[in-house]
């Protein structure tokens, strides 16, 4: 069985699938039409973020078995009509949960106390205390969006600091001893700390807007490590400005290319100037992932879901 690798992984990935019998052709810089034109050769795909998996690409690809996506999201596929050809989807969101859930945590500590403005003051001689006066997270009720994987492991993460944590999702039945699941009316009433943890999806594109932010009775510290695409910025900074959102970390960001390699910076308007200039935002270019450890442990996850789906379907070398 033939594997495509659209994008560079740990090399563990490679030589594991090798040792599972299939053979590697390492296509890093092959651009889509490159890749629709051999696309037919292979039996499985590898891939990130860089080329979009879209219905033209998987109905050339007649002898495609399985995809293995080394990330959490599944965007960049078109889930639906890969399902209706028996492809199999594989992503690997247990391999960056942890790398995800301490980002989210580094990035809003660093906003409530001010060390992204503090630390830049010092390194010009200014020496200010009162004005960096922080704010304590110890006492206030953080609402979780989505309680998967990496809604997971940011409440776990949360223990220790002496937050209620609260969390809302579409599925029923998924709160554990880390956070109390409730109804979103009760998310708007009570979050005084609001992170985002969703996949993208037609229901949450656009979903933070004037009037979900509007809903909130508190106003709130606002984390995004889930997907720039779920937030309409130029709302964002409305309620910025207007102090309902006190303050928002954002390693995701709405004008993001879909490969995730860059944000379009030709097509850049006035709302994400703000946020470049704003001392209330915590900017980071989509890293929360983005670790060396979790380089590795998505690689693993891919490899044993593959190897797992292998000997499950008694695939032959």
């Amino acid at each position: 069985m033939k594997v495509i690798v659209l994008d560079e992984n740990h090399d563990l990935l490679n030589k594991g699938l090798m040792n599972l019998g299939f053979q590697i052709d390492e296509a890093y810089t092959d651009s889509y039409e490159q890749v629709l034109g051999k696309i037919e050769n292979y039996d499985g795909m590898i891939i990130r973020s860089r080329i979009p998996i879209d219905q033209k690409m998987l109905a050339t690809a007649k002898n495609l078995k399985f995809i293995g996506r080394v990330g959490a999201g599944l965007e960049n596929i078109d889930e639906e009509f890969a399902v209706s050809k028996g492809i199999e989807l594989f992503n690997a969101p247990e391999g960056n949960r942890d790398s995800v859930a301490e980002h989210a945590i580094g990035m809003l500590l660093m906003l409530m106390n001010r060390l992204r403005i503090a630390d830049a003051e010092v390194r010009n001689g200014i020496w200010l205390r009162e004005e960096n006066r922080g704010d304590e997270l110890m006492g206030k009720t953080v609402g979780i969006i989505g309680y998967g994987n990496m809604g997971k492991a940011f409440a776990k993460r949360l223990q220790g600091f002496g937050v209620d944590v609260i969390c809302y999702d579409i599925k029923e039945n998924v709160g554990d001893e880390f956070a109390m699941q409730v109804d979103l009316e009760e998310l708007f009433k009570r979050a005084e700390v609001v992170s985002l943890h969703t996949p993208q999806t037609d229901e949450t594109v656009g979903m933070v807007n004037r009037d979900f932010i509007e809903s909130f009775r508190n106003p709130f510290y606002f984390i995004n490590t889930a997907r720039g695409k779920a937030v309409v910025t130029k709302d964002l900074v409305e309620a910025i400005e207007s102090g309902k959102i006190k303050g928002a970390c954002l390693d995701v960001h709405e004008y993001e290319k879909s490969s995730f390699e860059n944000l379009k910076f030709d097509e850049l308007p006035d709302a994400f100037q703000y946020l470049v200039n704003s001392d209330r935002v915590i900017l980071a270019p989509h890293i929360a992932g983005w670790t060396h450890q979790s380089k590795r442990k998505l690689a693993e996850v891919i490899l044993n879901k593959i190897s797992n789906w292998k000997k499950m379907t008694n695939i032959v070398k």
